[in-house]
């Protein structure tokens, strides 16, 4: 159910992702060659996942389709308790609203000096926000479980980020290397959302 979910999301944001994807990368490539700044591969390359995921979670946050009803909810944990624990809708709205900001959490702390857990709370607060604003907008709910939920993802995500850098600091000299650092802690981040994502099947969000 997931793995339709994610087809979904991704063939609808096929045609928005191109456009921003060649734009950004053209204006990053005039850049470059105009300042003659030194071009880390692999540093671009997650810049532009990022850019992706936000793509991605906009198209998920909305579309009309991943609705679960309109209305506003200021009353926290009220949303949350309306479902009954363990069902598949309290799965949903729950795990389903951390799971998707725990890469916003991961690649916040990425790019925030120092990193500090309250900059990435802020962050999310002001995106969560603004995200469920624009839900309002367009008929869909404002809901502050979500807002809560969202945090708590992307304090996940600054935490999952900590624990990589911890263990990186630890590795043997030849494995300390950039490179590696960011592309098995990227794995790693990938590989945990969908397979929890699996393991609950969402189907939405």
């Amino acid at each position: 159910m997931f793995n339709e979910a994610l087809r979904n999301i991704v063939n609808g944001a096929i045609p928005m992702l191109i456009i921003f994807i060649v734009v950004i990368t053209t204006v990053r490539i005039s850049y470059i060659r105009t300042t003659n700044e030194k071009v880390v591969i692999h540093n671009e390359i997650l810049n532009l996942l990022f850019i992706i995921y936000v793509l991605l979670l906009f198209e998920l946050l909305t579309g009309t389709e991943n609705s679960l009803g309109s209305g506003i909810n200021y009353i926290p944990f009220k949303e949350i308790m309306r479902y009954k624990f363990g069902s598949k809708m309290f799965i949903y709205n729950v795990f389903g609203n951390i799971l998707i900001f725990i890469p916003f959490g991961y690649f916040i702390s990425r790019y925030i000096k120092p990193k500090k857990v309250w900059s990435i709370i802020m962050d999310a607060l002001i995106t969560s926000i603004t995200v469920e604003t624009v839900q309002l907008k367009i008929g869909r709910s404002f809901d502050i479980d979500d807002v809560m939920l969202n945090i708590l993802g992307a304090i996940l995500g600054y935490f999952v980020y900590i624990a990589l850098d911890a263990i990186y600091k630890h590795l043997p000299k030849i494995f300390q290397k950039d490179f590696i650092y960011d592309v098995i802690s990227l794995i790693i981040l990938v590989m945990f959302i969908l397979y929890a994502a699996n393991i609950l099947d969402l189907r939405w969000f």
